[in-house]
């Protein structure tokens, strides 16, 4: 280890001690990765107590089962989306940032006190909000959308969290001013830590609309202010609840192009063109947050025409472009690595053994068809008609979040334990199996929920049998096989993220270490793995099998979309 002090105008200096890794010759800083990995352990705790939650949700939903009763029912889907859509994600992102500025620039963190502040707001406020969520008095599930009230402390722990979250952010860009004027590094900076920085311009709008929001309403549940206005919460609350997911995003797609890098030596077609995309992710991402209220009055027809159409689909041309470069790359990569032969020896012969890259092309695969097209579809306004407050939102909720983002940060998991904690993978064979275990279940609970959406099933209610409904209302038969079917898949997910959280925890514990021996990685590094933290693109190759599989995708969607246009026409049927 070494440690150097270097005073730069205007920021204070301090003593920065650094190790160099051994795998990939990137200098860390110490204090860096000490908050990388206390941020880890504190998401993949989150995601397990979130994960439980979710499993007695999906029980309950499968009338075979009917696990819980409606009171618990609502107080665990509370729990389950603050765990799950916020805290596991944003404490994995926030220890993303801090590796991708401080890591991959060889840069010292910038102020880690007020980082370790940062943190400690986190586990506090995601803390409080769980206690109150287990004390019972603040069932308002995720949205908690007035005139529903929960204890103050509710949305207090919220606050504190958005808060928290936000001062990560902080120190990520005053590294990034850190890295620039020590110059650790050269030329632009790496693709991988400009989709970070994406995230967390993104993460700012997002993070302090559900403080401007959460404020009042924390004033409301003490009794200072008489009320918070439905229409004006539900508005900016969900330039929280849906941009998170936009942060989501562009983390996990800089975790695509991370992981590609480091086990097949892929780099990007065109930097140029990846950043684009990166950059219609900040400009226009956010607006898909209106397919929450494209059936709700208050909004004109004309602003959510625009919202949901001409703006919406050029933050879609950024994923597009992202479908395309990212597989691109890494077929680029497979042929120069000799994989030449017909259209897809590069994709059969790719390291499927190799948890992070599985994990990794499944989010992709994934999140482009499931949480991708049904996202287009949900947000066009005519269609929303279909599929507004169904379990059809929960189900793109998980082919974006959980598919995606969720999968895309358990395989860059077995990446951040060997790279940051220093420790190698313990029992690998287990490792190899866990991404399609829970990367089928979760893809079983998009598909399903969406079904049974389609059919009608109800998005909030606890009991779709409504047996204890003054108005009796049946469901066709075939939900009731879609539920039964989303239960199974739960099932098999929840194995899969336990898996996940005892391989994590067991080789935090009891890993080989590898600080203090010469061991090699259960899962290699590729020779060229420096190329996740390089300035450049490689030449465009002839990229058939690319070709193919785009062409599979947009095939899909058109048939998709257009089928959905058809349900639609049968609604004005009049006999």
């Amino acid at each position: 280890m070494t440690a150097i002090d270097i005073p730069v105008e205007g920021i204070p200096a301090r003593t920065a001690t650094f190790r160099t890794c051994r795998f990939t010759g990137l200098k860390v800083d110490i204090a860096a990765q000490r908050l990388i990995m206390v941020n880890a352990v504190a998401a993949v705790v989150f995601l397990a107590v979130g994960g439980v939650m979710g499993l007695l949700i999906a029980l309950t939903r499968w009338p075979a089962v009917h696990l819980l009763p409606s009171e618990w029912f609502y107080l665990v889907l509370t729990g389950h989306g603050a765990n799950v859509l916020l805290y596991w994600i944003i404490f994995f992102e926030v220890a993303l940032l801090y590796f991708a500025s401080a890591v991959l620039l060889n840069s010292r963190l910038a102020t880690p006190r007020l980082a370790w502040a940062g943190f400690w707001l986190m586990l506090a406020g995601a803390v409080m909000t769980n206690v109150a969520v287990l004390q019972g008095d603040s069932s308002v599930m995720f949205t908690s959308y007035p005139p529903m009230l929960a204890a103050p402390h509710f949305y207090l722990g919220l606050i504190l969290f958005a808060v928290g979250a936000l001062i990560g952010v902080a120190v990520f860009f005053g590294t990034l001013v850190i890295a620039r004027e020590e110059r650790t590094y050269e030329g632009s900076i790496p693709l991988v830590t400009f989709g970070a920085l994406t995230a967390a311009i993104i993460a700012v709008f997002t993070l302090a609309s559900g403080a401007i929001i959460l404020i009042p309403t924390f004033l409301w549940s003490v009794g200072l202010i008489p009320g918070v206005d439905p229409l004006m919460y539900k508005v900016i609350w969900w330039g929280m609840g849906h941009s998170s997911q936009q942060m989501n995003v562009s983390a996990h797609v800089a975790v695509w192009y991370a992981i590609a890098a480091l086990t097949i030596g892929a780099k990007p077609l065109s930097e140029k063109v990846s950043r684009s995309a990166f950059l219609l992710y900040i400009l226009f991402l956010q607006l898909a947050s209106a397919h929450h209220i494209l059936a709700d009055p208050g909004m004109s027809a004309t602003w959510k025409i625009v919202n949901t159409s001409y703006m919406m689909y050029l933050a879609v041309l950024g994923s597009l472009i992202h479908g395309l470069t990212v597989p691109g790359a890494i077929e680029a990569a497979q042929r120069r690595n000799g994989y030449t032969k017909g259209v897809f020896e590069w994709l059969r012969k790719a390291p499927w053994g190799n948890p992070a890259f599985s994990g990794m092309f499944m989010s992709l695969v994934m999140f482009g068809f499931i949480g991708g097209i049904s996202g287009v579809v949900l947000g066009t306004e005519q269609l929303n008609l279909l599929m507004h407050n169904t379990l059809y939102v929960p189900g793109h909720f998980h082919g974006t979040v959980v598919t995606g983002t969720t999968l895309a940060f358990m395989a860059m998991t077995y990446y951040v334990l060997p790279l940051v904690f220093q420790r190698d993978i313990i029992w690998p064979r287990l490792a190899k199996w866990q991404p399609y275990l829970f990367g089928g279940g979760a893809a079983g609970l998009a598909l399903f929920m969406m079904g049974a959406g389609t059919l009608g099933v109800p998005r909030r209610h606890w009991d779709i049998t409504f047996a204890d409904a003054n108005l009796q209302f049946e469901l066709p038969s075939g939900a009731f096989l879609m539920m039964g079917l989303n239960g199974v898949s739960a099932l098999l997910a929840t194995i899969g993220g336990g898996l996940f959280v005892v391989i994590a925890v067991a080789t935090i514990l009891w890993g080989k270490r590898l600080d203090k021996s010469n061991a090699p990685l259960a899962f290699p590094l590729h020779k060229r793995a420096e190329a996740v933290a390089q300035y450049g693109g490689h030449a465009t190759v002839k990229l058939p099998g690319t070709v193919v599989l785009v062409s599979i995708f947009f095939v899909s969607f058109v048939l998709y979309y257009f089928v959905n246009w058809k349900y639609l026409s049968e609604l004005w049927l009049f006999r």
